[in-house]
């Protein structure tokens, strides 16, 4: 069953940490433990955080992870609910995992396995169907950002990764500028607003309903000495972090942002 992170009245900020393709069971499992150490000693936040590992560690991690009240998220999942596509996992198996989120459309999974927007939507459309929280990524090229077609690119990616299903109640977009992301550089702050606002226009033109409590996070090179900057912006409802989410210290610093 989805258990929404925060809700559409609530909108709740969230801090999410991509762990990408780091980290064996070991690690996974000292890093989990020292975050709900950090988490259980610091008391309430006003934030939701959300741990996404690679598949191998859904399992090892997800009893430390809920005792901290610290939800699990997957990175990935395939459009069909089940059948011969080896290698893949589908949505229904992050959630018998222990899952109630996942990533999709990341940039990384976009260039690297050459997936479209149209897949994004179809794979968003099936987590919705299983029961999971959707983390829908779109994000410009450094050429598409030099060029003046950032706001039309991560526009027509919107439009079309959108499902016809779903809410704000259960999806959240994160804006990750390619260029951005574990460079070290990121957009000045009018930027950030400028385009966390387009997203929220296109987003209620797309899905022709009302955007309050949609969540639009940031995410590109986001770190404990930036991320108070960053997220006191207007528009930015917390980050997707890749990087320094794989130090408990680090990630915990950044969610510390949200500190009641």
């Amino acid at each position: 069953m989805t258990q929404p992170v925060g809700s559409a009245a609530a909108a709740r900020p969230i801090v999410a940490a991509n762990w990408k393709m780091n980290g064996m069971r070991r690690d996974g499992r000292d890093l989990a433990q020292g975050l709900a150490r950090l988490k259980l000693a610091g008391g309430e936040l006003a934030c939701d955080i959300i741990v996404c590992p690679p598949v191998t560690l859904l399992f090892e991690l997800r009893d430390v992870l809920q005792a901290a009240a610290i939800a699990l998220g997957g990175q990935d999942c395939h459009d069909a609910e089940k059948g011969a596509h080896t290698g893949d996992i589908s949505a229904r198996m992050l959630v018998d995992c222990g899952c109630h989120h996942v990533i999709l459309g990341h940039s990384e999974r976009r260039a690297n396995h050459g997936e479209t927007s149209e897949t994004v939507a179809r794979k968003a459309a099936t987590a919705l169907e299983a029961g999971l929280n959707v983390i829908l990524c779109v994000g410009e090229s450094e050429a598409d950002r030099d060029t003046g077609n950032a706001l039309d690119v991560v526009g027509d990616q919107l439009k079309i990764s959108l499902p016809v299903q779903g809410s704000t109640k259960d999806i959240v977009i994160a804006y990750e500028p390619v260029w951005a992301i574990g460079t070290g550089r990121i957009p000045n702050a009018a930027q950030i607003g400028k385009m966390h606002r387009h997203i929220r226009e296109i987003y209620k033109a797309t899905k022709s309903g009302d955007v309050n409590g949609l969540r639009v996070l940031y995410g590109g090179s986001v770190n404990a000495e930036n991320a108070s900057d960053i997220l006191s912006i207007e528009g930015v409802d917390g980050a997707l972090v890749g990087g320094a989410s794989l130090s408990a210290e680090k990630f915990w610093g950044i969610c510390a942002h949200y500190g009641e």
